[in-house]
């Protein structure tokens, strides 16, 4: 049956339309029966508008109406008028009026759904993703991608103000396995030949660059085939950024100006900039991690100064192995009992560590001499425990947590606990501060004992600091990157570099990498030989945008920001992809699967 087209939005109507003959269209969201009175109220998008079939004003579409259930898509027509007093609802825009209804047409029945369509519902993810198109009429869900849409508005904008170009670039293009494993494509023309999704547009801007397009930027679809978690999924959104001629201040600027306007016109927050800064080594000895949270303070202390002469076995073999003895105070946490204090243990060896030295500082005396009691008291001189407090500035009643062993491993098991305290004492439950971090020279290579190669930390465009150059032939893990990535309250949101942009020195950055000349050539030469003709410096940066609106939204995976997810194993409930293909577009690919 046809239908008329709306006038108004269920989100639209107020007293100023009393009176007035409307057409609203929709999907019933609840229906109640008083006495023989049928109330709807119908939701779209927008919002939602009461309406009333009432037999003794219009006895035919009452008739109709008891036909209504819930998700059921309907068309009305009748007249705007004020609620009964008594009958408002304060919770919505149009809730001092509703619709006494004149014309009634069911568009669509509904089966029952496998849920309510409601926010405040507890129902399993795996049923969400299995109905998503259900899970979407929520208004939460409808809220988070209502955001995500302003978020690409502000975006565009933005770079579209600094003169940059937004210039597309290919889905399907040559693999390039230096990081993630690649997703590829099997190509049906040239037999044996595969396209690899891009896991960035990492080469293509910087060709673009090249090309003297000076200023790029991109909102585009990335691919990882990689273990996945709540903020990852195989397929994920970025916004690529690359400039010409610039230094890592340039970008600094272009990106905290992008922020101070994301804040003002999303949450109406006045960002404070400039952002603050650590070195990727502040950062890890600090807090524990390249990426902390800094919404809480508990800052980690190095103490191998306190323990250089210290007999105690666990502490001498981590200096004379190179390692590090870190510490963190949890504060008013010394009442911890002996059961609390062994699951802290646990999950520290759950972590890798050796274990958990703990240290209750019962009291700190006037003559500066203090009391700790701890399972390895007897092997610590008072100059030491002193040290200890002073360095830490614990008070009575603390608790004192140390680790030690290798140097980067106890660090970052030291960030994993000091976020499990922050957890046990609440400091980010409902905690609305927001903080943004730069981190700042990262080590241009890492070492991998599997393999026993460098690989780059970024990728193998990223250029060395100047100062460092002339040792990545020599000790390149002492070589610093001129890399930065973007941390917001404890989560990477963008991550960029200063690029190679001569071919000497990426041959350089290669050779340290064990690539090949030949390997080179063959992954990266269409790039070497572009260099070959004047490139210039160049650099940038890439958002994690799914990221980026999961914590604007407040959300805690980045699934609830994406309108068609993946699972954690990287499964489309819904479609039930991926899926098996036919014996013949097998054949067409030239390919043969065992089984």
């Amino acid at each position: 049956m046809d239908f008329k087209a709306r006038t108004y939005t269920c989100n639209d109507l107020t007293e100023k339309n009393i009176d007035e003959i409307v057409t609203l269209n929709g999907w019933v969201d609840n229906r109640r029966d008083l006495g023989g009175v049928i109330f709807i109220d119908l939701r779209d998008r927008y919002g939602i508008t009461q309406v009333v079939f009432e037999p003794t004003y219009n006895k035919s579409t009452h008739e109709i109406a008891k036909q209504l259930r819930s998700e059921f898509v309907i068309s009305i027509v009748g007249k705007v008028r004020r609620r009964p007093e008594g009958t408002d609802n304060s919770l919505l825009p149009t809730g001092n009026v509703d619709v006494m209804v004149d014309e009634l047409i069911i568009l669509n029945q509904a089966e029952t759904p496998p849920f309510q369509i409601k926010d405040d519902i507890d129902i399993s993810e795996e049923l969400r993703l299995k109905y998503r198109y259900l899970d979407l009429r929520r208004t939460r869900m409808q809220n988070n991608l209502k955001l995500r849409h302003k978020f690409y508005h502000i975006v565009r904008n933005f770079f579209d103000s600094k003169n940059f170009l937004e210039i597309e670039t290919p889905v399907l293009m040559k693999s390039t396995p230096e990081g993630a494993r690649d997703f590829l494509v099997p190509s049906r023309l040239h037999k044996g030949s595969f396209y690899a999704l891009p896991q960035s547009p990492q080469t293509y801007k910087q060709l673009l660059m090249v090309a003297g397009y000076d200023r790029y930027f991109q909102i585009t679809k990335c691919f990882r085939d990689e273990d996945l978690r709540a903020d990852r999924q195989p397929e994920f959104t970025q916004i690529d950024v690359e400039m010409s001629f610039i230094h890592e201040e340039d970008i600094f600027g272009i990106v905290e100006d992008l922020m101070v306007k994301l804040f003002k016109e999303l949450k109406n927050y006045d960002l404070p900039t400039p952002i603050k800064r650590l070195t990727y080594k502040e950062a890890l000895e600090k807090y524990g991690s390249d990426k902390p949270d800094l919404r809480f303070d508990m800052e980690m202390k190095t103490l191998n100064h306190v323990f250089e002469h210290s007999e105690f076995r666990v502490f001498k073999d981590a200096l004379k192995n190179g390692g590090i003895i870190t510490s963190l105070v949890a504060p008013g946490c010394g009442d911890y009992t002996r059961n609390q204090l062994d699951v802290l243990t646990d999950f520290t060896k759950k972590l890798g560590a050796a274990g958990l030295i703990w240290m209750r500082v019962k009291s700190t005396q006037q003559d500066g001499n203090v009391e700790l009691e701890a399972p390895i008291a007897k092997f610590l001189s008072d100059e030491e425990k002193n040290n200890i407090v002073s360095t830490l500035n614990a008070k009575q009643g603390d608790l004192v947590l140390i680790i030690s062993g290798p140097r980067h491993k106890a660090l970052e098991q030291m960030g994993a606990l000091r976020l499990e305290m922050a957890r046990r004492l609440k400091l980010l439950e409902n905690n609305k501060e927001i903080n943004l971090l730069w981190i700042t020279k990262f080590p241009l290579l890492e070492w991998d004992d599997e393999t026993q190669r460098y690989y780059a930390m970024h990728h193998p465009f990223t250029s060395p600091e100047v100062e460092d150059i002339d040792l990545l032939e020599k000790e390149p893990a002492k070589v610093h990157a001129r890399a930065y990535d973007l941390v917001m309250n404890g989560n990477e949101i963008a991550g960029g570099s200063i690029r190679i942009h001569d071919s000497k020195l990426q041959s350089k950055m290669f050779n340290a990498l064990g690539i090949t000349k030949e390997e080179a050539e063959e992954k990266f030469g269409f790039l070497m030989n572009a260099f070959k003709y004047g490139a210039p410096p160049h650099g940038g940066i890439a958002f994690g945008l799914d990221r980026m609106i999961m914590l604007f939204a407040e959300e805690s995976s980045i699934r609830d920001v994406i309108a068609f997810p993946k699972t954690t194993s990287g499964l489309s409930l819904m479609d039930q992809s991926p899926s098996k293909v036919s014996e013949e577009q097998l054949r067409e690919l030239h390919i043969k699967v065992r089984k």
